[in-house]
């Protein structure tokens, strides 16, 4: 009788404790993030951020933290879209149009914009560029420090962007 009261006690709505022993209840989900083992890009950032927190950061490292602001940068890159290198299908098309024409000023090459480190810094040795586009987040940062400070010596206008 004291079985039988118990039994309907617990159906009545009174939980009995879990038992995750073998055989018992399903284990609860646990969150298992802290555990996986992340790529390792992820890992190399997570470890970035405290130690660019903690350290000083060189003045020629800092200056890469101050960029132009969105609307000075989106007005920018609308104004290179106008300037994007020709596709070497639109390369071929004006080149045909060049010899079907035999003319070498009807087929003038475009003005357009120069990339690459390289060049670029030719460009800026040679003083043709009339302005430098450095993005913010180059990694390894070793790459680019410098062009500021050749920029500023050989009178080029610089200017730092956020994004590749």
């Amino acid at each position: 009788k004291q079985w039988y009261q118990r039994r309907v006690a617990i159906t009545a709505g009174e939980r009995r404790p879990k038992n995750f022993s073998i055989g018992g209840d399903v284990q609860p989900k646990r969150d298992l993030r802290r555990f996986v083992k992340w790529p390792k890009y992820v890992r190399l950032q997570r470890q970035k951020k405290p130690l660019f927190q903690r350290l000083k950061v060189p003045p020629s490292v800092n200056q890469f933290t101050m960029t132009l602001d969105k609307s000075t940068a989106t007005s920018l890159f609308k104004l290179m879209r106008k300037y994007k290198p020709e596709t070497s299908a639109e390369k071929k098309e004006r080149l045909r149009s060049m010899a079907e024409a035999e003319k070498t000023e009807s087929g003038k090459k475009p003005v357009v914009v120069k990339y690459g480190l390289n060049h670029v810094t030719g460009l800026i040795e040679k003083k043709k560029a009339q302005l430098v586009v450095i993005a913010h987040d180059v990694d390894p940062i070793e790459l680019v420090v410098w062009l500021p400070a050749l920029c500023r010596k050989m009178n080029v206008p610089y200017c730092i962007v956020k994004g590749k």
